[in-house]
């Protein structure tokens, strides 16, 4: 049995898995996905990963053979960051918080704007001047809004990062009570049109 190489990135609600075994035949490639395991088999070469760090899903995996590479593309029951593939540690789905009322198939998992906010402010370098010409904007009101964000609690910060990430960019609301009840609908500019990335 040979161990492969291979690498990986996620995002909050899948993990893309690159299996670095050149010239695989479709027809020799097999992928089980299970809970928390993955197993990978080509011939002698075999990749299992257990326990993952949380749990998948199954159905909404998949996978393609490529030339150079097998990409795996691993749903997350739970969004979130793993930080890294495997690890014995208790699955996060056994300790979520729901409502006791709430039937299983109901349970949605809830995003953690705190640790969003804080993951993004603390990943993003400053940008100087002398990088990016628009870094400093209008010098007072950038103040302004780093003032702003830096006086508020955490309730007006979640409310801010979420408003600015749902809408794209084009809300911005300090009040969690109303934007906490729901996605926050993007507002574009009188007389533009609200289109997605890409559509």
């Amino acid at each position: 049995m040979t161990n492969i190489r291979h690498e990986f990135y996620e995002t909050e609600d899948k993990v893309i898995i690159s299996v670095f075994d050149k010239g695989a035949d479709p027809e020799q490639v097999s992928v089980k996905f299970e809970p928390r395991k993955l197993s990978y088999k080509n011939g002698e070469k075999e990749l299992v990963l257990e326990p993952l760090r949380s749990q998948i899903d199954p159905e909404a995996s998949s996978y393609t053979v490529g030339k150079v590479k097998v990409e795996i593309r691993v749903a997350k029951i739970a969004q979130g960051r793993w930080g890294q593939l495997t690890g014995d540690t208790p699955d996060p789905l056994a300790s979520y918080a729901t409502p006791a009322s709430a039937p299983a198939a109901a349970r949605k998992p809830q995003k953690n704007w705190e640790g969003i906010t804080t993951a993004i402010l603390g990943s993003e370098p400053e940008t100087s001047l002398d990088q990016d010409p628009n870094a400093g904007g209008d010098t007072a009101v950038n103040s302004f809004f780093q003032k702003l964000y830096g006086d508020a609690d955490e309730d007006t910060k979640r409310a801010m990062m979420k408003s600015y990430v749902e809408s794209g960019g084009t809300t911005l609301s300090t009040n969690w009570d109303e934007v906490g009840k729901g996605k926050v609908d993007g507002k574009p500019p009188q007389g533009s049109e609200w289109k997605k990335w890409g559509a």
